[in-house]
């Protein structure tokens, strides 16, 4: 996630643009981040463990799991209702229209729920954001946001997006490397090629996908059967869906006997 912040320019935090609540997660990244300075480098003087958590003051835990690199902190700013939405206000603030409430009643004929609140403070931190260096907030897009966009189709990704997907791939090489190892994997299970399976398991494990790609050795025998074999538990899940249907049309009407003369008498 740091890299990612790197590639698309959100690395500068101005703490002036940030809301009260933001303020105290941002407040806590740097005590976070003053504790991990001050371990690594009692650690480079060559002390124990023991020694530097009795100077410290912090669990053994913590400090092991520091010395790892177990504890590498981002600070993001919390997502916003706004998202599906920033581009379209950029549009509008670049034309010229920076009223709140005329933006916030827009907003809402196209769908957006959220409160007049929430549109007149993003106006005031854009307005803010002006003021001190004539620049536009920046900001990392959420783990799910950054998913979505790099397994999207291309053609579906509006011009805003593609930018950030094509600065995230510019940034970040593992992470394009990653996405293409996955629609690998999914084409050789739609296409049913096993003899792609243990090339995959080679390139996959020096990847950012290694535990997935560990996952499928402790179980290969299950996978090759799952891509060879023409079975499946489709029925089975089916009939479970079917069933739980059943049971929740009657909820709080019956017992088990009142579910079995249902489903026996469907069947």
């Amino acid at each position: 996630m740091r890299q990612i912040r790197v590639a698309i320019g959100a690395t500068a935090i101005n703490p002036g643009l940030l809301t009260a609540a933001e303020r105290i997660q941002y407040e806590g990244y740097l005590r976070r981040e003053d504790t991990n300075a001050v371990i690594l480098a009692l650690a480079k003087e060559g002390m124990t463990i023991k020694e530097i958590v009795r100077r410290s003051g912090n669990s053994r835990g913590l400090v092991r799991k520091i010395l790892r690199g177990q504890r590498s902190d981002i600070f993001r700013v919390r997502e916003s209702s706004l998202e599906l939405y920033l581009p379209w206000l950029d549009s509008q603030w670049a034309a010229g229209h920076r009223n709140g409430a005329a933006l916030w009643r827009h907003l809402e004929s196209q769908g957006f729920r959220g409160c007049l609140r929430v549109v007149t403070e993003w106006v005031a931190r854009r307005r803010q954001a002006e003021k001190i260096d004539g620049g536009i907030l920046s900001r990392a897009p959420s783990a799910r946001t950054i998913a979505r966009l790099m397994t999207i189709g291309r053609d579906h990704l509006s011009k805003s997006e593609t930018v950030t997907v094509a600065a995230i791939e510019g940034g970040v090489p593992t992470l394009l490397e990653a996405r293409e190892i996955i629609a690998s994997f999914q084409a050789m299970i739609r296409k049913r090629i096993l003899a792609e399976l243990k090339p995959w398991l080679e390139r996959a494990r020096l990847s950012l996908i290694a535990s997935f790609a560990r996952g499928v050795i402790k179980d290969q025998a299950a996978v090759s059967a799952a891509i060879a074999l023409p079975w499946s538990n489709g029925q089975t899940e089916g009939q479970i869906t079917k069933l739980k249907l059943v049971k929740r049309q009657m909820y709080g009407r019956g017992k088990l006997d009142l579910l079995q003369a249902r489903v026996i008498g469907a069947a």
